[in-house]
C-alpha cells in the first residue's frame, strides 16, 4: 500500500509511492520529449531514404533474395532508439512512424506504403518493449524489441512481400539473416547511441 506523509510541510514518500511517481513520469509527455522525437524522426527519415540505395544495390546482385533482410535493420532504428531514450509506452511506434513519412516526403520509391511499413516496425518493437512491461529499457529491453520487430515483420512479408512462396530451408535462413541485422542495428548500434547521448546529459 503505497501512503504519503507530510513532516514539516516536506513529503515523505515510502514503499510504491517512488515508483509510482516514476510510472507517471513515463506517461506525462514534456516538449522536450517531442522535441527528441523529432529530431529521430527527421534524422532517421533522410538516413532511411538514403539507405534504400544500399538495397537497390544488393538487389542489383545475386544476393537479391536476401537484400531485403540484410539491409532491414537500419530501417527500424527510429523505434527502438525513441524508445529507450524516451522510455514511455508508445514511443516506438510513434518514432518509427514518424521517421517513414520523413522517409516518405523525401520522395521514398515505395510511396505512401512506407507509413505502414513503419506502423508494423513500430509495433514489433513496441510489444517487446510491453514484454518487459516497460520497465526495462536497457539491454534486455533492446532484446526484446529486436526480437519483436523481427517476428513482427518477418510474418508481414510472409503476406506482403510473398516469403510464403519461399522454401522452408529459405525462409529459415532470411529469419536468422533479419534476426542478425535487426539485433545489431536496432539492438546493438541503438544501445551504443543511447550510452553516447546519455553520457552529453541531455537525457536523464
Amino acid at each position: 500500500m503505497c501512503r504519503l506523509y507530510f513532516l514539516a510541510e516536506e513529503p515523505v514518500f515510502v514503499k510504491g509511492a517512488i515508483f509510482l511517481i516514476n510510472q507517471s513520469k513515463k506517461i506525462h509527455w514534456t516538449l522536450r520529449d517531442v522535441i527528441f522525437l523529432a529530431i529521430i524522426a527527421i534524422f532517421f527519415g533522410i538516413i532511411y531514404q538514403l539507405w534504400s540505395y544500399a538495397y537497390y544495390a544488393l538487389a542489383a546482385t545475386p544476393l537479391k533474395p536476401y537484400a531485403n533482410d540484410l539491409t532491414l535493420g537500419v530501417w527500424i532504428m527510429a523505434g527502438p532508439l525513441a524508445g529507450v531514450l524516451l522510455q514511455k509506452a508508445g514511443a516506438s511506434v510513434i518514432g518509427e512512424m514518424l521517421a517513414a513519412a520523413v522517409e516518405m516526403l523525401l520522395f521514398s520509391s515505395w510511396g505512401a506504403s512506407t507509413l505502414l511499413s513503419g506502423f508494423i516496425q513500430g509495433i514489433g518493437n513496441e510489444l517487446g518493449f510491453a514484454c518487459t512491461g516497460y520497465r526495462n529499457w536497457d539491454k534486455l529491453g533492446l532484446i526484446c524489441s529486436a526480437l519483436g520487430s523481427t517476428i513482427i515483420t518477418f510474418i508481414w512479408d510472409l503476406f506482403q512481400s510473398g516469403y510464403r512462396q519461399y522454401s522452408f530451408s529459405l525462409l529459415i535462413g532470411l529469419f536468422v539473416i533479419r534476426l542478425i541485422s535487426i539485433g545489431f542495428f536496432a539492438g546493438v548500434l541503438v544501445y551504443w547511441i543511447k550510452k553516447m547521448v546519455f553520457k552529453t546529459g541531455l537525457i536523464r
